[in-house]
């Protein structure tokens, strides 16, 4: 038995497909398929009940399962011990941030990390909140940058900055005519937002309540973008004229090739808003490598201090 099977089949219980698993774990999906059968061999026991669409595991297999993620947990504990004890600003920083931070946090953090800790490469991902949640409790990534709210055992989260939310349309839109809008004021018309399992568009729907009736009205006026769809695309769907948008201030600059083709209205008083927030395992060590990447998003532009 070895971490990396117990891995492969913390993951493949995770995705329930030997393609995607294998996918997940950079190795092929026969390499894959054959090490979980060597562990139930060992083990003497079937771990995942196979079918022609899924695989999901056995009562035993989900114990299994249970325990294996401990300790994958515990063994990255063991390489933070050893990254404590050699130069925290220069090893490198595993960081992960959601879809609708990353692209317009990122440009503006990477200078500023520079300035601070010019010996510490980084590796970064962007994905899902519950994707980052699940990374970083296995160890995978030091630090995440979040939307609020975020809780998970045993990982400590800071709030960093907050940012407005705007609403973004055509040019020749009827709205242009606002200096501020109003949540109700959306009800009128087609408001393009992203697909299930973006936090953004939940905070979306939360800050504007008046738009969740029509989310299964046949004639509602909300649309959601199709999966794998970022703020970027929204964006270009708005400048075809499909409908209007809503986003975080830090994402309302346009493309230059559609710069003049839209514009932004803040929200009337008490506009909708988001927290960013930092989190990192309680026992990562590397503590000044998190004060360095604290400060470095605290000091960029796009984020106003709490």
């Amino acid at each position: 038995m070895t971490l990396t099977e117990l891995r492969y089949i913390v993951t493949l219980a995770q995705e329930q497909h030997f393609g995607r698993a294998a996918e997940r774990c950079y190795v092929s999906q026969p390499t894959l398929s054959i090490a979980v059968k060597k562990l139930e061999e060992e083990l003497d026991v079937a771990i995942f009940e196979r079918s022609k669409t899924r695989v999901y595991p056995t009562p035993i297999g989900e114990k299994i399962i249970l325990q294996a993620q401990k300790v994958l947990e515990q063994a990255s504990a063991i390489r933070d011990i050893v990254s404590a004890g050699k130069d925290q600003l220069t090893s490198p920083m595993h960081i992960g941030a959601i879809f609708t931070i990353g692209p317009y946090l990122l440009p503006h953090l990477i200078p500023e990390l520079q300035k601070r800790a010019k010996d510490m490469p980084l590796y970064l991902e962007e994905s899902y909140t519950a994707t980052l949640r699940r990374r970083i409790r296995q160890g995978d990534l030091d630090a995440i940058v979040v939307a609020l709210p975020f809780t998970e055992a045993d990982v400590v989260t800071q709030p960093l900055y907050e940012e407005d939310f705007v609403v973004m349309m055509e040019k020749t839109h009827p709205l242009t005519q606002n200096k501020q809008i109003s949540p109700e004021q959306l009800d009128e018309f087609n408001v393009l937002l992203l697909g299930e399992g973006h936090c953004f568009r939940d905070q979306v729907l939360e800050a504007c309540p008046n738009l969740k009736p029509s989310m299964d009205d046949p004639r509602g006026k909300i649309r959601t973008a199709a999966e794998g769809s970022s703020l970027e695309t929204l964006k270009y769907m708005v400048a075809s004229g499909l409908g209007i948008t809503i986003l975080p201030a830090s994402a309302a600059i346009p493309g230059l090739n559609i710069a003049e083709m839209l514009v932004t209205r803040p929200f009337v008083d008490h506009a909708p808003k988001r927290t960013v927030a930092l989190a990192w395992r309680a026992s990562f060590p590397r503590l000044k490598a998190i004060d360095v990447l604290r400060d470095s998003i605290r000091s960029c532009s796009i984020a106003p201090q709490l």
